[in-house]
Formats: C-alpha cells, sequence, structure tokens
C-alpha cells in the first residue's frame, strides 16, 4: 500500500483516541502503520531533506491540524488526547477528515490562514490548498525541483565550458572537498594529460597519507567499459588503488557493472552527479536566499 498522504490519516488518527486517554504520539504512528499495512522499506521512506521519515512526518502534520482544530490536544510533551469537539465529531461518523472538513472550526482557519490575509476575508480556497503534501513537503519538493533546474544549468555550463576550465573546476571542486591539499599542491598534478580531459594522482587528505588517481573528462555519448578498463590500467600503472573518473556525459550500465567486480576503488562520477556535488560545494553558484524552517521547543516551556 501506499504512503497515506496527511489529510487521509486524520480520521483514523482521530479514531485511535477515542477512547479519551492520553495517548504516546510514537505508539499512535506504530499502530497507524500497521493499520494501513506499510512496508518496512515504506516505513524508512525519508523525506527529501533526509530529516525525519516521511510517515512518521505526515502524522504529526495530521495530529497538528486536528489539536488546531480543537479536535485533540496536547497537555504534555509527546502526547495527546481527544477533545470534547473531537468525541462530538466522531459521534457524527464522518467519511473523512481533510483540510476543508476542519474550516468549519474559525481558529484552524486562523491557524492556516497566510499571515498577510485580512480578517475579514473568506476562508481558503481550493486552490490555496497545499492537497496531499503537508507544507513541510511541499517546501522540501520545491526545493528540490529548484536544485535539479540549479543542476541542469551548471551541465550546460560545463559542457559549453573550455578543457582548460573544465581542468580548474575540477580542481577547485577537488579540493573543496577536503583533496589535493591546496589549489597550488593539486594544480601541479592534475591536467597533465594534454587531451579534453585532466589526469594525474592527487592527495587523498591535506597530509597526502594515500593518493587518488583522477581522470576527468568533457564527454559526448556514454563513457564505456574500455575506458573505464584503461583507467584502470592506467591505476595499476601508478601501482595505486583509489581513482575517480569524472566526466561530463553518463556512464553505461556495462561500464557500472565493471567497476562493481573489480578489486579498485573506483569512483565514478558523472555529469549530475558532478553539478550536484558542486552546489554542494559551492562551486559556480552563489546564495540568493535562505530559508531556516523552526518548531518549537517545547522543552523551554517547562516551569521549574
Amino acid at each position: 500500500m501506499a504512503i497515506p498522504d496527511y489529510q487521509t490519516i486524520m480520521l483514523p488518527l482521530l479514531k485511535l483516541t477515542a477512547d479519551q486517554k492520553e495517548h504516546q504520539f510514537h505508539d499512535l504512528v506504530e499502530t497507524l502503520a500497521d493499520e494501513f499495512k506499510l512496508s518496512k522499506e515504506e516505513r524508512k521512506v525519508l523525506l527529501p531533506s533526509g530529516t525525519a521519515f516521511l510517515f512518521d512526518n505526515r502524522v504529526g502534520w495530521a495530529r497538528l491540524y486536528l489539536v488546531r482544530a480543537g479536535l485533540l490536544e496536547k497537555k504534555r510533551k509527546g502526547f495527546v488526547k481527544i477533545t470534547q469537539r473531537g468525541s462530538q465529531v466522531l459521534m457524527q461518523k464522518p467519511e473523512k477528515i481533510d483540510r476543508e472538513f476542519l474550516e468549519q472550526y474559525p481558529e484552524f482557519v486562523e491557524f492556516v490562514r497566510p499571515p498577510k490575509r485580512s480578517r475579514t476575508s473568506s476562508p481558503i480556497t481550493k486552490d490555496e490548498e497545499v492537497g496531499e503534501k503537508t507544507p513541510e513537503e511541499a517546501f522540501e519538493n520545491s526545493y528540490e525541483q529548484i536544485r535539479h533546474e540549479l543542476a541542469q544549468q551548471l551541465l550546460t555550463q560545463l559542457l559549453n565550458a573550455s578543457p582548460r576550465f573544465f581542468e580548474r573546476l575540477v580542481i577547485d571542486l577537488l579540493v573543496k572537498m577536503g583533496y589535493g591539499g591546496s589549489i597550488k599542491d593539486a594544480g601541479k598534478v592534475v591536467g597533465t594529460s594534454g587531451d579534453e580531459g585532466i589526469d594525474g594522482v592527487i592527495k587523498q587528505d591535506q597530509l597526502g597519507l594515500d593518493n587518488i588517481y583522477v581522470q576527468a573528462k568533457k564527454w559526448q555519448g556514454a563513457v564505456g567499459r574500455p575506458e573505464l578498463m584503461k583507467f584502470v590500467g592506467a591505476l595499476k600503472g601508478q601501482k595505486a588503488n583509489k581513482g575517480v573518473f569524472i566526466t561530463t556525459s553518463k556512464f553505461s550500465n556495462d561500464a557500472i557493472d565493471y567497476i562493481s567486480k573489480i578489486d579498485s576503488k573506483v569512483i565514478l562520477i558523472d555529469g549530475e552527479k558532478l553539478s550536484e556535488l558542486m552546489i554542494d560545494n559551492h562551486i559556480g553558484v552563489s546564495s540568493v536566499a535562505k530559508y531556516e524552517i523552526q518548531r518549537v521547543d517545547s522543552d523551554y516551556f517547562i516551569d521549574g
């Protein structure tokens, strides 16, 4: 079964509290996971940011909305209890509870109303709803889309760059990631092949305790097994067992399969991965805006 959206979770969550007892949030999550027959793999699915489990996050948002609508209450950290209003809702035996259902409660409308909306404005319209995604998911998905588009723009720039610029880019990236010691040290050993790529041995760390053989080439088609076999041969010629092959294109399935079966440790970085590493290490990009998602620190409000 697919992971349910947070609105689908609302009614089952409220029903679990129908006994009017306090329930620990963690226990509710586990019970709901069983009710929805989620597999172990589905329970391990994370948000795009990797900061929380997707299902747990959706249950958390369902709980928040029910609390804001006055159907649940939180009297202590990590626990919820049904309210009189929540019990009355269950007595009505609704087929579902979603954002539209909760808009009958003024405090909920006030909670989800955008900050600049006038108090005399009408409730939220369907077009304004987040839909199946929680606000946090919508935010993260938008971020991932922006990041993907940025990566594609970087890749276009890489394909149009000169071999000399591409050489400098790889040096900048490797040093920023902690390899090669310094730009000066890395520049001495990288870019010695004279072709449209760069080849050389670079320090694994600033102390030079080990070396890594690097080959980076601008490439049009997929890099195949023959090219990687040459690279592995070059590794053996350098008496090295660690290598990084960087390309602006992709690697064929045959090439990836070959690398997975050899003794040498070879990391393959295609154009998509290269652009992602550039973003992560702030190479060729600049910050336009920063947003920070915060949560209430419940411990701060404990008196005594």
